[in-house]
């Protein structure tokens, strides 16, 4: 059995049961491997999460039950399946994983606030993410970042674990400040794959009194075998006050082969918070495509626990 890094009991008094007892472990690795019995140096990471789970009725049975995280395939030591990783020391920090390359976290996105049960205000075909490049391959990333004095620089890369493509590498530069109380980040991102494409990208965004708060961004992409260069755009705004949270964005693809030709799309959400971890949500996604227009809604409830 491996060192447990992380334990944890919570005691659940029940009508029915006398009590119950969940404990969870935990163990996880980072790294980097390579070696003859690889296709090329790639980088490692593993998780394991084990929750096991304990109880007896008042008339003295016992009952209980075992579930081992990385027994089912989810995660994998070479590819991601939803799991981060850090460490950080004072200024300087490492992220491996499922985690934002450099480009996408200098970014800022556009869904300021509110958000719907189906993601219809970030699927419509003029939204971008800022993800650039992130997932060409498997998803799993890595990225150094320094901060200081309202600045962040980060360094990214990925990398095809069958050595045949080359990496992607990412380089961003965020920059917050506060003026006059409203909160300003500016960002700046460069991310690139030899011989496929270089993506330079821009940010504004800004945090006003009153609960408002707005962004706008701007891609270039320079794209291999493409004479034009893609560019994408994208504003939102966002309101959110007591319960209530409201956004609305709205981008546009020029020449981006990438993902979408030329087309844009707006979307619209709203959150209002009932309390108690309940939520309901409204969502709306409009795409023109070109020659073809869609749209999407979806109404509902959270529940938080």
């Amino acid at each position: 059995m491996k060192t447990l890094l992380l334990a944890s009991t919570a005691l659940v008094a029940t009508a029915g049961f006398a009590a119950a007892d969940v404990k969870i472990t935990g163990y996880a690795e980072i790294g980097i491997i390579g070696g003859d019995v690889y296709a090329t140096d790639q980088w490692h990471t593993d998780i394991d999460v084990t929750f096991a789970m304990t109880g007896e009725s008042d008339g003295g049975l016992a009952f209980g039950a075992t579930v081992d995280l990385d027994e089912n395939g989810a995660f994998n030591n070479t590819t991601q399946g939803g799991e981060t990783y850090f460490l950080s020391y004072g200024a300087l920090r490492l992220d491996m994983g499922d985690t934002d390359g450099a480009f996408d976290a200098a970014m800022k996105e556009v869904n300021l606030a509110g958000a719907s049960i189906a993601d219809d205000e970030t699927t419509h075909a003029g939204f971008n993410g800022n993800s650039g490049l992130d997932g060409t391959f498997d998803g799993q990333i890595a990225r150094v970042s320094y901060s200081a004095a309202g600045f962040t620089a980060g360094l990214s890369a990925e990398i095809d674990d069958t050595g045949v493509a080359d990496p992607v590498w990412g380089l961003g530069l965020r920059y917050t400040t506060d003026f006059g109380g409203t909160a300003i980040g500016i960002g700046l991102g460069y991310q690139t794959q030899e011989d496929v494409a270089d993506l330079l990208g821009v940010s504004l965004d800004a945090s006003f009194g009153g609960g408002f708060s707005a962004a706008i961004n701007y891609t270039t992409a320079d794209i291999e075998g493409q004479s034009d260069d893609g560019t994408h755009m994208a504003i939102g705004v966002g309101y959110s006050m007591n319960a209530l949270s409201i956004g609305v964005n709205y981008g546009e693809y020029e020449d981006w082969t990438l993902g979408c030709g030329t087309c844009d799309g707006y979307g619209i959400a709203a959150t209002y918070d009932l309390g108690g971890g309940l939520a309901a949500h409204l969502g709306y996604g409009a795409s023109d495509f070109g020659a073809t227009d869609t749209d999407q809604y979806s109404l509902g409830l959270s529940m938080s626990f």
